[in-house]
């Protein structure tokens, strides 16, 4: 009796088991599907809350956007500090930068397809990460783009005495800063116009300079220069490797704007067609243009002559002979620096407006007018560019100093978590039925190393003349804006209670 008790409880064990084996998987499954329904709705309601914004940019007007964004004054003069470092090795140094540049559009063409809003990155890292990546890599990009808008109105004022050395500056800011607001004000279709043909002659420029350049290595039309600047001076690499590796860190800043074609990705005509094209376009435009314009450079330049004061490319137009060469670079550069003021306008506007929306800041900021532009958020943005303006004046040694090195953190720190967004997007994604649109090899490797360089070329800005503040300026920008993103869940969390 006693064994055939123990014999029945054993089998109803053995069968409850059986079933609990069976049941399971079941269960396992059950419980994936649930928490996959849950992260799909939580996105969509993230996705959602952008809605509003005119998809009106054409294919054509993404691409030349995106170049404008990249082509600023740090290629036409900032580009001096990278050959001092490198000599002859910079080309090596802006291949290096355009690899890493290579690896960002691929993770970010793959997010901004999958989800093309205006916040862009910030949102994808909400999404897969944390709400707290998404709260301090818009934040920390709208700082560091409301800060370039700053300095680059107070080159344009500064070319502008090329001209006209009697009128005040502030004229000068004042003026361009009315126009830029009041184009991006009107609509993204003025916007995407205009900052079409502003990119368009910078285009011209770099595509002029490249032909009068080979023409003076080869001879033609002139007296033919050669290769000998290539390997003179100290040779090919005067610096060593380590001169390759320190010139990254501004071929790197050069190529910082690439991600403007995600953030247009929210106002894009059939983003799903239009954005992988003009990310392939833009990145391979770009790598001929940077890698082709500084060979041209430090071939027709001995790189020893070449001043941090001047723009090398106003030493290969003089020395084509080509007459009033400064004043025609200065009308460029000019161009330039506006053109990158109208595209950071942009960019900020739309940051603030998705951080609006996600209730990360003031609610009246994710307001549209009747022409689907967030004027609130465009207006705060400029607002932002005087304080900039006014720090640079009564505080350049100090306080404006650490924002600009708290701006070239924020743009490396945004492409960091850029790829680790794009880690966790495509271990998500791994089991979906329908996996999104691929641009990266298969597996980790092109954004763990993109991942590891960008940390590479972040320390090695301590070596870098001039970008040591990177460093000391950028980390504790960090930890407040960390600070700030504890207080704004408190508040958020002490708020309902307040209500009840």
């Amino acid at each position: 009796m006693l064994r055939e008790t123990l014999s029945g409880r054993s089998g109803a064990a053995e069968l409850s088991g059986a079933c609990f084996l069976i049941r399971c998987p079941a269960m396992a499954d059950s419980r994936a599907a649930s928490i996959a329904l849950t992260n799909e709705s939580a996105d969509s309601a993230i996705l959602e809350r952008e809605a509003g914004l005119h998809r009106n940019l054409t294919p054509r007007q993404l691409s030349m956007i995106a170049l404008g964004g990249a082509i600023g004054t740090g290629l036409f003069l900032g580009s001096a500090i990278s050959v001092k470092l490198a000599g002859p090795g910079v080309i090596l140094s802006y291949v290096g930068a355009a690899a890493i540049a290579l690896c960002l559009m691929w993770a970010l063409g793959e997010l901004t397809v999958a989800h093309p809003v205006a916040g862009s990155f910030g949102v994808h890292a909400e999404m897969y990460l944390h709400p707290w990546a998404g709260f301090a890599m818009r934040y920390s990009y709208w700082l560091a783009q409301v800060i370039a808008i700053g300095s680059e109105m107070i080159a344009a004022s500064i070319y502008c005495k090329h001209w006209f050395p009697d009128v005040p500056s502030w004229w000068w800011i004042a003026g361009f800063s009315a126009a830029l607001v009041y184009v991006n004000a009107r609509s993204v279709a003025s916007f995407g116009i205009f900052e079409y043909w502003f990119a368009m002659l910078k285009v011209v420029t770099i595509l002029l300079f490249l032909l009068l350049g080979a023409a003076l290595l080869f001879g033609i039309g002139s007296t033919r220069i050669g290769t000998a600047n290539y390997t003179s001076h100290g040779g090919f690499l005067p610096n060593g490797w380590a001169g390759v590796g320190l010139g990254v860190a501004m071929a790197v800043f050069s190529y910082l704007g690439l991600e403007i074609v995600a953030v247009t990705s929210g106002e894009a005509k059939d983003p799903a067609t239009a954005l992988p094209r003009a990310m392939r376009w833009t990145l391979a435009r770009l790598g001929i243009f940077y890698v082709g314009g500084l060979a041209i450079v430090v071939g027709v330049v001995p790189w020893n002559r070449v001043g941090l004061g001047e723009s090398p490319f106003v030493r290969v137009f003089e020395t084509a002979g080509i007459p009033a060469a400064a004043g025609v670079m200065n009308f460029v550069v000019l161009t330039a620096a506006l053109s990158s003021v109208n595209c950071n306008l942009y960019l900020t506007s739309r940051m603030l407006f998705s951080l609006a929306r996600g209730s990360y800041a003031p609610a009246r900021l994710g307001r549209l007018s009747k022409r689907g532009t967030p004027v609130a958020a465009l207006l705060v943005s400029s607002a932002g560019m005087i304080a900039a303006l006014f720090l640079e004046h009564w505080f350049q040694a100090t306080a404006y100093l650490y924002m600009l090195g708290a701006a070239f953190f924020g743009g490396i720190f945004v492409w960091l978590m850029i790829f680790v967004t794009h880690l966790a997007f495509r271990r998500r994604t791994a089991q979906r039925p329908q996996p999104p649109i691929r641009f990266a090899p298969r597996g980790p490797w092109s954004s763990l190393f993109g991942l590891f360089a960008l940390t590479a070329v972040l320390v090695s800005t301590w070596w870098v003349p001039g970008l040591r503040i990177t460093l000391t300026a950028g980390f504790p920008w960090l930890a407040f804006i960390s600070l700030c993103y504890l207080a704004w869940t408190q508040a958020r969390r002490a708020s309902p209670k307040k209500q009840s």
